[in-house]
């Protein structure tokens, strides 16, 4: 019996070279002995938004994203250092630039308005009357 395998869409891969992006090995913070005072084994990456040769599109989606990691100036800053070798953090750190390029890759949905059907115009109507009704009998009694 032969296996139906499921097509996930994935958004378009966008290749970024390795001259655009800067790496710079930095001591790790934290705990760890005295390895991490010896070993130079976090990565900064950096990479100039603007400078890139992404399409415009993907570009301008990337400097409109609310991320801490974007200076004013368009420069994705990413610092891994989870890893204990320099080798590893230096593949994550590019990983998570790609995650985060291919997550602008594709432009967003445009909303649709929509109004709101005639029966869910009636209910609504209806739970305001018993809701008025309910707080009028909370009221005071004047006789």
């Amino acid at each position: 019996m032969p296996e139906s395998v499921a097509l996930i869409a994935s958004p378009p891969l966008l290749e970024i070279s390795e001259a655009e992006v800067e790496l710079t090995a930095i001591r790790a913070q934290g705990a760890g002995g005295q390895n991490v005072n010896k070993v130079s084994s976090a990565i900064h990456l950096r990479f100039n938004i603007a400078a890139s040769s992404l399409p415009e599109a993907v570009r301008q989606r990337l400097l409109a994203l609310h991320d801490s990691r974007i200076s004013k100036d368009g420069v994705l800053v990413i610092k891994a250092q989870q890893h204990r070798t320099q080798e590893m953090n230096r593949l994550d750190a590019l990983l998570r630039l790609h995650e985060l390029v291919n997550s602008v890759a594709l432009p967003p949905k445009p909303r649709r308005a929509t109004k709101p059907s005639y029966a869910s115009r009636q209910r609504l109507r209806v739970a305001k009357r018993q809701r008025s009704e309910t707080k009028a009998l909370r009221a005071r009694i004047i006789d």
